[in-house]
This record gives C-alpha cells, structure tokens and sequence, in this order.
C-alpha cells in the first residue's frame, strides 16, 4: 500500500513541475478559469488534475501568404505572393481571444491583401511595393491587436504578370530606350554644331588661323600615306562669274 502511495505522490509531483523555455510563455486555466498572469520561463509548479497548461511561443513567426489571383485597379490580372512577420506580445488573448491565431491571421493577410492590391494600378504596385507593403502592415496591425499580436513587417515577394503584359511592358521599355536614345544623340548633333560655328567665327576673324587649319587638314591626311593633295579654293573668286550668270537670267 505505501508503493502505491509513494507512486501517486511522485506522479502528482511529476505533473505539477513543468519547465518553460525563455520563448515561451505558459497560460495557466485553473477550474477553467484564466489566470492573470501566465508562468514562465523556467521552473513552476502547477496543480494536477486542477490546473490546464497551453503553451505559447512569443518568437517572431514567418507567415507565408500563398500566391493570390488579382485583379488590379486598371484591370490587369496577376498572381501575387507575400510574407508576413508577426509575433505574440499578449499570450492571454492569443488563446482567449481567437481560437487559432495562427491560422486566422493566414487568412486576414490573404483578405487583405486581395483587398489593398485590388484598389491599386499595375504601375503603383510595381513601382510603390514599399507604400503598399507599409498599408499593409497598419492594415493587418490594428485588425490583430485584439488578438494580443504583433505586425511588425509585410512584404509583397513577387508579382507574376501574363505573358501577354510582359511582352507589352517590354515593347515600352524598348521604345523608351529608343525614345531616350535619340534625344541624346540630338543633344549631341546640337552641341556639335555650336561648337563648329564658334569655331567658325573664331577662324574667319583671322586669315592666318585658317591657312593654319587648312595644314593641319593636310597633315591629318597625309597621315595615312596618302598621295592626295587638296588645294583650297576661295569660293570668292566664283562670285562675279555667278552674279553674271544670275544677271544674263
């Protein structure tokens, strides 16, 4: 008899130890009834057979938001994925006040998501991802805080377009590319040509710098062994034989 007594006594001992790690929080029921203040970390005592522990992690948990079909605001379809980061501040109402925390903010960041995404422009969502994914995250904040959670970051990861939009967004990019291309190349025409005429005024206010140019030119051609010989010809002494022939018309 004094077996099954010392048995019994080690049993209830046994039990009513428990040991709780510092990321996690215990949440006592005792006679179905919620404590205040939850155990842990470390080493507590609880009663057998009177008191119900459920344990609850207060580490940051990585949510995967799965691929959600969307309807943008300029009614483009897309397939969008994202990754939610959140955490237990309160472990009373993560299990009181929801009966899987979990599993509910899975489907209110799905919600949401469809929600935010769907008021948007195809443009918006791939230029401003960081706007959307700070509304998200006020979005999905305050509608979990009753639930004793924590949002702390929202992250939209891809955006898979149609080939159908990917082939037209990749014809714009090309005729922006071309777009940008002329207009430097005409920059450059235009540049050009000041320079030349600056050039141009600087040389005929003094004879001697072209007679200068004009070796230089010859000298730049000969560079090349090249037997060609240019004489430069005042196109002066062909005015009076134009003017003759303007004034016999």
């Amino acid at each position: 008899m004094g077996w099954i007594i010392a048995g019994i006594i080690v049993f209830l001992i046994l039990n009513a130890v428990k040991i709780i790690p510092e990321y996690e929080r215990a949440i006592i029921f005792r006679l179905g009834r919620l404590l205040k203040t939850p155990k842990g970390p470390g080493l507590f005592l609880i009663f057998p057979f009177v008191d119900q522990m459920k344990r609850v992690s207060l580490r940051t948990i990585v949510l995967d938001v799965p691929p959600q079909d969307i309807i943008t605001k300029d009614n483009v379809s897309v397939n969008v994925n994202a990754v939610v980061y959140f955490r237990v501040v309160d472990a009373n109402k993560a299990i009181v006040e929801v009966e899987n925390f979990k599993y509910a903010t899975s489907q209110l960041a799905q919600t949401t998501l469809r929600s935010i995404l769907g008021q948007s422009e195809l443009d918006e969502l791939l230029s401003e991802r960081e706007n959307i994914n700070k509304e998200l995250q006020k979005i999905l904040d305050q509608a979990t805080d009753p639930w004793g959670i924590k949002v702390g970051m929202v992250e939209v990861k891809q955006v898979d377009l149609p080939e159908s939009m990917r082939r037209s967004m990749a014809y714009q990019a090309e005729a922006e590319r071309e777009r940008r291309a002329k207009i430097i190349h005409a920059k450059g025409e235009l540049q050009a040509s000041e320079t030349l005429r600056s050039a141009a005024e600087i040389l005929s206010g003094d004879p001697n710098g072209i007679q200068l140019r004009y070796l230089q030119a010859l000298t730049e051609i000969s560079a090349d062994n090249n037997s060609t010989i240019i004489f430069p010809l005042p196109i002066d002494l062909f005015k009076p034989f134009l003017e003759k022939y303007h004034n016999k018309k």
